[in-house]
């Protein structure tokens, strides 16, 4: 059987995108990047770039997206630690990644100059003058691509260093790497990597918000909740029912379903991802997922049913 291809895991978050990316890593073909790495499709990070390169190129959209970048890989990427204490750059290679951070900038670059410092008294907003400023700073002119695809083999060798590297480490030949919201950057990232396979897990959107509830990081009401998630199922279903997947590498689970039959759903999820079969230590397990089914009464149910409405029946769920 042939080496599997990359995997990106997708979801609305608190609907199983975590297990379900643990799960596909246990396989002995597949290497689970073990955080989500964010540089892909957050705002600043090769998403933003690859259009600030191109169909949105002026000189300033393309430097501060340059320098958005920067920030993203330099700092912010570094300074995240997981539940572990880990870093992005930590695992996948510290020496790794910092060597192929320095190799991407010379290729995204036309030319630097320095910008003299205006006459003190004279500054502009983002820099004011003074006595105590520096004489000139540091400008850059980005590249402009005007054949994206040049673009897009640059960004997917930064791809292939980091996370087929973390791959090869782990002695696996491919890799797996899960950032919910790359549900709303398919495109994006199939231009990336073509022969990727995105995973797409659903859970009945209810239990979604409700899981959301307990998070920290979200909004800690209902309707909060909903107006958090009712645009991400807006842009996702609107977008599906643009495009044909069928001729797509992409696979849509429930996690109602592999919880209900395991063994048998997780031989369907790997025979879809063309690799042999392989009983992970994770699981999907009902009891774990129906524990959000009480957590709200009858008329507040009511109430999420019918501000959710068609989005409910439209993720496959009744």
């Amino acid at each position: 059987m042939p080496s599997p291809s990359p995997i990106f895991v997708a979801g609305t978050g608190r609907s199983g995108t975590s297990r379900i990316a643990d799960i596909i890593g246990e396989h002995p073909l597949i290497h689970r990047i073990p955080m989500e790495t964010r540089f892909l499709i957050d705002p600043g990070g090769l998403r933003d770039l690859a259009d600030a390169l191109t169909d949105r190129y002026d000189p300033t959209v393309g430097e501060d997206a340059l320098h958005r970048l920067s920030d993203f890989l330099t700092v912010r990427v570094p300074g995240r630690r997981d539940d572990r204490g880990k870093t992005v750059p930590e695992l996948v290679g510290e020496r790794r990644y910092r060597d192929a951070v320095q190799q991407l900038w010379p290729q995204l670059i036309a030319y630097t100059y320095d910008e003299p410092a205006p006459a003190e008294g004279f500054g502009n907003g983002d820099r004011p003058a003074g006595p105590f400023e520096p004489l000139s700073r540091r400008r850059v002119l980005p590249r402009y691509f005007s054949d994206r695809r040049e673009l897009l083999g640059i960004l997917r060798g930064l791809i292939d260093t980091m996370f087929g590297g973390a791959a090869a480490d782990a002695g696996k030949p491919t890799w797996c790497e899960k950032t919910p919201f790359n549900l709303l950057c398919m495109e994006f990232l199939w231009e990336l990597v073509p022969e990727a396979t995105i995973v797409h897990i659903k859970r009945n959107p209810v239990s979604v918000l409700a899981s959301h509830l307990a998070q920290p990081w979200a909004p800690s009401t209902v309707d909060g909740v909903l107006a958090y998630l009712k645009p991400v199922y807006h842009r996702w279903l609107t977008w599906k029912n643009t495009v044909d997947l069928t001729g797509r590498r992409y696979i849509e689970v429930k996690a109602e379903d592999l919880a209900a039959d395991w063994p048998g759903q997780r031989r369907a999820l790997f025979e879809r991802l063309d690799i042999d079969d392989f009983v992970t230590p994770s699981t999907f397990q009902s009891h774990k997922l129906t524990n959000r089914n009480d957590q709200f009464d009858d008329e507040t149910r009511e109430f999420i049913e019918e501000a959710l409405g068609k989005v409910i029946p439209a993720m496959g769920y009744e």
